[in-house]
């Protein structure tokens, strides 16, 4: 983040990145000056780190789900940051692409196991894939494995969410095509296709799904006090006419909150207004223990957790790695308009 982990990358420049990635899974990057335009334009990219052993799959895609505004004559819409955008979810596009193409089709055969990597790039759309006749089964969230694979349903892929799915493509579905449908808002769209070859069935690949070595309960987090109780709103003026704040301010003047790193701690989002908030902590992980002050049990990981209208999530996380660290909005008008602030990992 510009000014606060690096200076920004100026025209002409260059900047090395040098790290030792600690775990494996599903990432992506992208730039955190002019966001809203520069990543609607496609400047990001997807990392892949991998396990010492991983599973064999008989294929592996990575699938970045986007949306395009575009205009009459199919030119991305230059009406970035509008006063529209900031006052609803952020930019919605009139295409959902897979990988930069409509409606794509992936060539797979009766039999085969596969895993798929589903990454948001969007600006603001939400994703709920569903596969039809298909169980997909989720592995990993935002780059972590679960503790044990659960079947996909209504999972919402919020801006800046990943998922990593495990399928086998049943040997009865072979010649048939399969449509992959976003389930998200007011009518169904496909988003692509799987083509299963008409060709005699492989054999499936038998390995148990990977999952987390170690993962906590925490079954008592709802009983601790929280930390600290950020309040996500908005109000009229700044920069854009409308603010997106985190108790009631705007980045960079909002108060930075200290963490000791290897300790526990619960946090709370509650969104006052009416709009959607995928909030987003850089370098930390973390678990939703609670819903509107009631306690749930998900298990699995996350960096990004979508925020409804007028809702509450608790969070519970131990921060592991020191430094200043980004929360905010990964809806990129909501973040451009100031709903971001910094965590200091000490």
């Amino acid at each position: 983040m510009p000014l606060v982990t690096q200076p920004p990358v100026q025209p002409g420049e260059s900047f090395t990145y040098q790290f030792t990635p600690k775990d494996a899974g599903t990432f992506w990057f992208h730039p955190h000056v002019k966001a809203a335009e520069q990543i609607e334009r496609g400047l990001h990219g997807v990392l892949i780190v991998e396990d010492a052993e991983e599973p064999e799959y008989s294929q592996e895609f990575v699938w970045v789900l986007d949306d395009w505004l575009l205009t009459k004559d199919r030119q991305v819409a230059t009406n970035f940051v509008s006063r529209h955008d900031l006052a609803h979810d952020g930019r919605w596009g009139n295409v959902l692409t897979i990988n930069g193409r409509y409606q794509p089709a992936f060539q797979v055969k009766a039999g085969e196991r596969i895993r798929i990597r589903m990454v948001n790039v969007a600006n603001g759309r939400v994703f709920s894939p569903s596969f039809a006749k298909l169980v997909p089964y989720v592995i990993a969230v935002d780059g972590m494995l679960a503790e044990a694979p659960f079947p996909l349903r209504e999972f919402y892929l919020a801006p800046g969410n990943r998922i990593d799915l495990d399928i086998i493509i049943p040997k009865a579905f072979a010649g048939k095509s399969l449509s992959v449908q976003n389930l998200y808002g007011r009518k169904k769209s496909a988003l692509a296709f799987l083509q299963v070859a008409a060709e005699e069935a492989v054999e499936t690949p038998g390995f148990d799904s990977p999952r987390a070595r170690q993962f906590p309960r925490w079954a008592d987090a709802i009983k601790l006090p929280i930390e600290h109780e950020y309040i996500l709103n908005a109000k009229r003026g700044g920069v854009y006419g409308i603010s997106w704040t985190i108790d009631n301010k705007t980045w960079p003047d909002n108060a930075t909150h200290e963490l000791t790193s290897g300790q526990f701690y619960r946090l709370r989002f509650t969104n006052k207004s009416s709009r959607l908030h995928p909030m987003h902590l850089h370098g930390q992980f973390f678990k939703v223990i609670a819903k509107n002050g009631r306690a749930v049990q998900e298990n699995f990981w996350r960096d990004t957790v979508l925020i409804g209208p007028k809702q509450s999530i608790d969070i519970g996380l131990i921060p592991l790695d020191k430094g200043l660290w980004l929360n905010h909005c990964h809806i990129l008008e909501h973040a451009e308009a100031g709903m971001m602030t910094v965590i200091n990992v000490n």
